[in-house]
């Protein structure tokens, strides 16, 4: 009768260790998991971010390049604060790549390893596991041969030195377990407080030295001397206009002359012609006044014959009347 309830305490107080075991394994487990899963998210998004940064690099590089080249065509005071904001924002893009690589070696791939570290956990998790079931498993039999024979002291002696090893081990796998995951959490405390310290000097240091570059890049931006520029554009606009109507008036006289050289040719051939013309027109107005003096003649002679015709008139009634008397 004592050995039976001495037995029975022993069962009750290793089926206690089991539970606790159990729960312990069940929180280190979920701890893992929780790693596992968060700290996956921490890497996809700090890389993504890094992705992003130096995709920013590269279209800022683009911008250096596009700038430089409008540079070249613009006023001297402009084009010195264009060439000046294009090589400071390459120096920048210089520092964002430090920026891009620091991320990378210190924040990403620290985060990247504990994909293979919780896969490990995961394995020490699974041989803990399987201890503690094979001792569960064991201390059911047991409890069992004591309840169908519990005068078979053999068997149930049997059982019980099976229990104790496989306790042994499951105790001896489980302190391993806590030791290993104890030590897993203090390097997750410890890493997570390095990545996130570099990450932020990182970002400190970039940010400080563009600003100071920035700074800088702005004084020769502000200094762009807006009235030079604009005098040195207005004179290179009135030099065009000028010049533009010195080729007009070139053109023009040109024209002029090339007209007059055609002038003197054409009248050098055609004075003889234009001095018998002169001529022959005088003559022809001599003959039309002495047409106009004939004219005046013939007019006198008509009134002559008109007197004449009436004498003969006069004459000839004459004779008819005497021709009529006689």
């Amino acid at each position: 009768m004592e050995g039976g309830q001495r037995g029975s305490e022993l069962f009750q107080a290793r089926d206690q260790d089991t539970r606790a075991r159990n729960s312990q394994t069940k929180y280190i487990q979920s701890t893992v998991a929780n790693v596992e899963k968060h700290f996956g998210d921490l890497c996809n998004l700090f890389a993504a971010c890094t992705r992003k940064t130096a995709r920013l690099r590269d279209k800022s590089d683009l911008l250096v390049k596009a700038v430089r080249e409008y540079a070249d065509a613009e006023t001297p005071h402009l084009k010195y604060g264009l060439s000046s904001f294009a090589d400071h924002f390459a120096l920048i893009q210089d520092y964002r790549h430090a920026e891009v690589e620091r991320l990378e070696a210190k924040v990403v791939k620290p985060l990247k390893k504990y994909g293979s570290i919780t896969k490990l956990k995961r394995e020490d998790l699974r041989i803990a596991t399987d201890a503690i079931k094979r001792e569960t498993k064991q201390l059911v039999q047991v409890e069992k041969l004591r309840l169908r024979n519990p005068s078979d002291r053999q068997i149930v002696t049997q059982a019980e030195n099976e229990l104790h090893r496989v306790s042994m081990d499951a105790t001896r796998v489980s302190r391993q377990l806590e030791e290993t995951i104890d030590d897993f959490q203090q390097d997750k405390i410890k890493d997570l407080k390095k990545i996130f310290g570099d990450f932020i000097t990182i970002e400190m240091s970039f940010h400080a030295k563009a600003l100071e570059v920035y700074s800088n890049v702005y004084q020769h931006v502000q200094n762009i001397d807006e009235e030079s520029d604009m005098e040195i554009f207005r004179n290179t606009l009135h030099l065009q206009d000028h010049q533009a109507r010195l080729s007009i008036v070139s053109a023009n006289s040109a024209s002029v002359i090339n007209g007059t050289s055609s002038a003197l040719v054409t009248s050098g051939t055609s004075k003889p012609q234009q001095v018998c013309k002169k001529k022959q027109e005088d003559d022809d107005e001599d003959d039309g006044d002495d047409d106009d003096e004939d004219d005046e003649d013939d007019d006198d002679d008509g009134d002559d014959d008109d007197d004449n015709g009436d004498d003969e008139e006069e004459d000839e009634e004459e004779e008819e009347e005497e021709v009529k008397t006689k």
